[in-house]
């Protein structure tokens, strides 16, 4: 019986450029990059060297921290450069690909009958463990603990996010298969959330405790669904996964080989045909969205959480969605005084809140600098969480774990506050500030 959840807090951005419902196969990247910076609190150490040939699924290199965990080629090919940044940081390996693609054969494991301990060794030599995060903290799970309970959002709600029921169309069946192996790795409930009116085939799974949400932004972020489902307390561990990535899972497993093929919405008033493209995760930007001027910036994810990629950059590996906005490089003489019609505003400073369905083409201009915490509670009316954002953040800045426990650091992510930050009138960084207290936790602990 699926259970309905309204929430009332939130915010939709309505920006120009949403992807158009057409999937075009986008053309075979000259090179395919896995980096160890996509992912938190990751120490890799290599396993390859430039030059070695490698198959899909092949393993590059694995987390000092727990050397089971590997990250593996999502393609077949030459290792083509290892790039490193200051102090030797690994940044990423490179594979250029094969023309016929050859893949590394998995453990065959019967989705009906397999143990615990068949799946996460498949999923560990995979390299699909990685996709699976553990809450509190978001890093890649521990394949030694069992949490309490597993939560798969179906639904994005972020600006210019993608349509999963058009993207899974036709994938009922890995979808499935997917869910059933995550089943197996707890002996709580798996949780699979909907948004009410756009369910799709979602309801009609078996073996999952159904929900369904109703309300903005960010409701289809999974952190605010575990916390009207059932709330992370301290010692509580939680696994996520994206329903792509249980796509994926499924995929592979149900064809014995690593299928890293996803599809990704390009969206964004600089997209000149916004849609939908077909791609292998790791893949060079510039295939996707073909070489793009100064004056546009590129972000793998959606405006709020994702990152600015560069012209020779990768996609990330969390990412569905690559944007495409103005840069906000041009300087606005008396922008103060104008009425400005055209941007966009929470409160009626500007006259948007006058036009509620209108698109608007915003650039990355901040129009201002970072100034002092202005406390007006503002934050709260669109965090559908119990949550006092200013007393946590400032907990965090002045590193006092009793108080970022007491606060519900164990609750958010930074995604979960982007909408604060994006609504926030100081401009305070507040993603990268619970960023770094979820390290001073992980590092105290």
């Amino acid at each position: 019986m699926s259970k309905n959840i309204k929430l009332r807090k939130g915010l939709d951005i309505k920006l120009a450029g949403v992807a158009e419902k057409v999937v075009e196969n986008a053309p075979m990247a000259a090179s395919y990059a896995v980096s160890p910076l996509d992912y938190e609190n990751v120490t890799p150490k290599l396993l390859v060297k430039v030059g070695d040939k490698v198959e899909a699924g092949s393993a590059l290199f694995f987390d000092k921290n727990n050397p089971r965990i590997l990250f593996t080629s999502p393609v077949s090919g030459v290792v083509s450069a290892i790039n490193r940044g200051e102090k030797r940081k690994l940044l990423n390996v490179a594979v250029e690909p094969d023309q016929e693609q050859v893949y590394k054969a998995l453990p065959k494991v019967d989705v009906a009958k397999a143990q615990r301990e068949e799946i996460v060794e498949m999923l560990l030599e995979s390299g699909l463990w990685t996709r699976i995060v553990e809450r509190p903290y978001g890093v890649i799970a521990n394949p030694e603990a069992k949490p309490k309970a597993i939560f798969v959002s179906a639904f994005d709600s972020a600006p210019l996010a993608p349509d999963y029921n058009f993207i899974l169309k036709g994938e009922k069946a890995a979808v499935e298969a997917g869910l059933a192996l995550l089943a197996r790795l707890t002996d709580g409930k798996l949780h699979l959330s909907a948004r009410k009116g756009d369910e799709g085939f979602m309801a009609e799974i078996k073996g999952v405790e159904y929900h369904i949400f109703e309300g903005k932004h960010p409701v289809g972020n999974v952190g605010i669904q575990i916390h009207h489902i059932d709330r992370i307390a301290k010692g509580d561990v939680v696994w996520t996964v994206n329903i792509q990535d249980v796509a994926i899972i499924g995929r592979s497993v149900l064809a014995g080989k690593l299928d890293m093929s996803k599809t990704v919405a390009v969206a964004g008033s600089e997209a000149q045909k916004p849609m939908y493209k077909r791609i292998i995760s790791g893949a060079a930007i510039e295939s996707i969205v073909g070489k793009q001027p100064a004056s546009v910036r590129v972000i793998s994810g959606d405006v709020l959480t994702g990152v600015k990629t560069e012209a020779d950059g990768y996609i990330a590996a969390g990412a569905h969605v690559v944007t495409l906005i103005p840069e906000g490089d041009k300087y606005e003489l008396l922008g103060w005084a104008m009425p400005r019609f055209h941007r966009f505003s929470v409160s009626r400073a500007y006259f948007s809140w006058l036009c509620p369905k209108k698109e608007y083409k915003l650039d990355t201009n901040l129009n201002g600098g970072e100034r002092p915490f202005v406390v007006t509670g503002l934050y709260e009316n669109y965090l559908p969480m119990d949550v006092y954002v200013s007393y946590l953040l400032k907990a965090i800045l002045v590193g006092d774990l009793d108080k970022m426990e007491n606060l519900g650091l164990y609750e958010v992510l930074p995604e979960d506050l982007a909408l604060c930050e994006f609504v926030d009138p100081s401009k305070i960084e507040m993603q990268q500030i619970v960023r770094n207290g979820i390290n001073l936790m992980i590092k105290e602990s």
